[in-house]
């Protein structure tokens, strides 16, 4: 079961994705696309929906060009 505590943090990073992607001029599509994930997948991660694997995070933050440290 998730806590509080969990969902907060997956909103934080889904706030930061979107405006990393803001800051790019990107569609979701874009980011998507380069990342290797499907589009829907992207914006679940951006509402804070998902919880992505660490490779798939890697792929998007590589595409937008933030590093861990820059998440939160």
């Amino acid at each position: 079961m998730e806590t509080h505590d969990q969902a907060k943090v997956r909103k934080a990073l889904g706030e930061r994705l979107r405006k990393a992607r803001e800051d790019a001029k990107m569609t979701q599509l874009d980011v998507a696309s380069a990342a290797g994930v499907h589009v829907n997948f992207y914006a679940r991660m951006e509402r804070g929906e998902e919880n992505p694997s660490f490779e798939k995070l890697q792929s998007v933050m590589k595409v937008l060009g933030i590093t861990s440290l820059e998440l939160f």
